[in-house]
């Protein structure tokens, strides 16, 4: 188990929070996420209905995705999708891995003072078109508990542990076994002449009768605990574990027809529930119309399943959104584990002639520091994969000492997989997968994980470039923003500035502060139009001018009205809002302009907090000659003045006067004794309420207290 604060741990959340629901609702599947705090990723903390192998690729789900849960949790509501149209249109991910019918429904779990996760249910698609009020409150009650088991575990000091692995919860039985009857249906089964297995919902078998073995031609000892497709060569086709899979998830029958060893064409009809897959095996009417291969060669290699292709896929439309290397490597790291089979695995990326160490799961810091920053030139496996362009596969140690007589066996492993990430012939780097028991690497696997080093390294070579232009562009931002706040006497400020966290755009927010030597100061705050650094260039412009217009004396309407006439002599086809605040701090009072920004916020000293309705002035840059009125007010010390661009409170689909107001009230009811806690507590509230579009600037002052 791992604690999701390390002091004074407790126990785990109840399985009946998800069971109860589940029964209550008739739901076929159920997940239960958790976010542990301080990380952006949801785990999954138990399931119901489905197998480990099924959900593998959901196990952890980065918030900032687009997958329903964490929409759910964003928007803090019920969301249903009523068809798999619906589910394909609005989440594609999830359409590719899961191209089954069925209904979903995902809601958050939201505490007192913290949202901790979701819930997702999966109906067959019986189900009627709409929740209904009693599955609509069953779900929310479910929530609400969950929600209030956390909160109280959290007060108290010991916060529940999260699963390494989640927990399967199984099916209560339909009714008690009574061993008569037991018997008898087993001397029943073993009377038909047709054949019938049972498996369960990972799709092993875990009972067939006599007819059965004989059909399949294959000894019963064999197959008691394994896939049918994994243990009979004849069924090493996608489309056999696609029929089990179909009917494990939408829970409708599905069937599929085999040829078997004795050329006899075989029907095989899968009956679903909440428990198992109940299959009826007979032979087939006639040689049927369908494409089926007949029976494998001897020694022929078999091809990749079903589950092992839907994870492909799957990993593929997840890479194709990643935008920076660490996403790149945290994608890698929660897919493949979980999705094929390595116990552990290691990213390592060319820089400057070495491999670097940029993300792993399953290993220990202290041994990734010693394979960190490794040479090129090195004879050391993970080198020469990427070197010399062709991957190591090692089924023991003993193979890869062969190869490699200076290797020293470190990890515990029993096998491993060195794939190079190589993009249009230049290296790009190197994963390692490394497995826990011995593993042969068929021909079919190694072109799977092949394939699989292919998108890494296409995802990773994207990531690489976007973080530098990230990074040029984060330069240019904040090399036209104050590095640090001026110091005033009797003033105290802190400000913020947030990106809007997606894309390589370079916003056009700005603030300043500018002192007077006569114990006033200026402040301003703005936004230009646009994301790009002809948007950037003119913000520097914008805030050079305010200052120098500033400098003189002007009036903040003054100021405004030169810093327009100037915009617009530039015709640059863009426009900015800006508000502007005169504090003269010895007589309390503060003059401010405003055009087209958003309204001030002003805290006073007991509270109360008013949202400054200013007399509007056309945003700068649309008519030369526009006129912008300045306002006087009081200012008393202890008073708290918010300056902020819209990306505080403007979210789509969301009114920007309620959301200001609702700003307003946090302003007022949150501690004030710090500006700097004050403004990560405005910011909170802002990220908390509604994903954010736009970046963010925010600026806080107050006049000390006393003379």
């Amino acid at each position: 188990m791992r604690s999701a604060a390390v002091p004074g741990s407790g126990g785990i959340l109840p399985d009946s929070v998800l069971a109860d629901v589940v029964r209550e609702t008739g739901a076929s599947v159920g997940l239960l996420y958790l976010l542990p705090p301080g990380e952006p990723v949801l785990r999954l903390e138990m399931a119901s209905g489905v197998s480990r192998r099924i959900a593998a690729p959901w196990t952890r789900v980065p918030v900032s995705t687009s997958i329903p849960v964490a929409d759910a949790m964003r928007e803090r509501r019920l969301l249903w999708l009523g068809s798999q149209e619906d589910i394909a249109r609005r989440y594609p991910q999830v359409g590719i891995v899961l191209p089954y019918d069925f209904m979903l429904a995902a809601a958050p779990i939201i505490g007192a003072t913290a949202v901790w996760g979701g819930m997702v249910l999966l109906w067959p698609v019986w189900h009627p078109p709409r929740l209904s009020a009693a599955e609509q409150e069953a779900i929310a009650a479910g929530c609400r508990r969950a929600a209030a088991i956390l909160d109280q575990a959290t007060e108290s000091g010991r916060p529940l542990l999260l699963s390494d692995e989640p927990r399967l919860l199984l099916a209560r039985p339909s009714r008690d076994t009574d061993p008569a009857q037991a018997a008898a249906a087993l001397d029943f089964t073993d009377r038909l002449p047709v054949g019938c297995c049972a498996l369960d919902l990972d799709g092993r078998i875990t009972f067939i009768n006599p007819a059965g073995v004989e059909l399949v031609g294959a000894d019963a000892a064999a197959l008691l605990g394994n896939r049918p497709w994994e243990v009979l060569l004849w069924m090493h086709d996608p489309v056999f574990e696609d029929a089990y899979r179909t009917a494990a998830v939408s829970r409708r029958p599905a069937s599929f027809t085999a040829r078997n060893p004795a050329d006899t064409w075989l029907l095989f009809q899968l009956y679903p529930d909440d428990r198992g897959i109940s299959v009826h095996i007979t032979p087939a009417a006639g040689q049927p119309a369908t494409t089926e291969q007949g029976p494998r060669p001897a020694g022929a290699a078999p091809s990749v399943g079903a589950s092992a292709l839907y994870h492909l896929t799957h990993l593929a439309a997840a890479l194709a959104e990643a935008v920076s290397v660490h996403d790149v490597v945290e994608l890698a790291a929660d897919q493949i584990v979980p999705a094929f089979g390595p116990q552990a695995m290691a990213l390592l990326a060319v820089e400057e002639g070495r491999l670097r160490i940029t993300g792993y799961r399953g290993y220990g810091p202290e041994l990734m520091a010693r394979f960190d920053a490794e040479p090129m030139t090195a004879d050391a496996p993970a080198a020469r994969a990427i070197t010399a362009g062709v991957p190591g596969f090692f089924p023991t140690f003993a193979d890869l000492k062969r190869r490699y007589p200076s290797a020293v066996h470190q990890d515990e492993m029993a096998s491993w997989a060195f794939l190079p990430l190589i993009v249009s012939g230049r290296p790009v780097g190197t994963l390692v997968l490394a497995y826990d028991h011995t593993r042969p690497f068929p021909p079919a696997e190694r072109s799977l994980l092949s394939s699989l080093s292919g998108l890494i390294a296409q995802a990773l070579d994207r990531a690489r470039l976007y973080d530098a232009k990230h990074a040029l562009a984060h330069s240019l931002q904040t090399g036209l923003l104050p590095r640090t706040l001026p110091r005033v006497r009797g003033l105290e400020a802190a400000a913020r500035y947030r990106p809007a966290g997606h894309g390589i755009d370079i916003g056009g927010d700005f603030y300043d502060i500018i002192p007077f030597a006569n114990g006033t100061a200026a402040v301003a705050i703005g936004d230009v139009q646009g994301h790009d650094p002809t948007a950037a260039a003119l913000m520097g412009q914008i805030r050079t001018a305010v200052r120098a217009h500033a400098t003189t004396g002007s009036s903040p309407g003054d100021v405004l009205s030169r810093t327009n006439r100037l915009l617009c002599d530039l015709d640059t086809g863009l426009f900015a809002s800006c508000l502007i605040a005169h504090l003269d701090l010895p007589h309390h009072r503060v003059r401010l302009a405003d055009a087209g920004h958003p309204p001030a916020l002003l805290r006073h000293p007991d509270g109360r907090t008013d949202t400054l309705r200013l007399p509007p002035g056309l945003l700068l840059g649309i008519e030369p000659d526009a006129d912008y009125p300045t306002t006087d007010i009081p200012l008393p010390p202890g008073a708290v003045l918010a300056l902020y661009t819209d990306g505080l409170v403007e979210t789509p689909g969301t009114d920007i006067d309620d959301a200001t107001t609702a700003l307003a009230h946090r302003l007022a009811t949150a501690p004030a004794e710090s500006l700097e806690t004050l403004a990560d507590t405005l910011l909170e509230h802002a990220e908390r309420t509604a994903p954010r579009n736009d970046d963010i600037a925010l600026l806080l002052i107050r006049p000390h207290k006393g003379p």
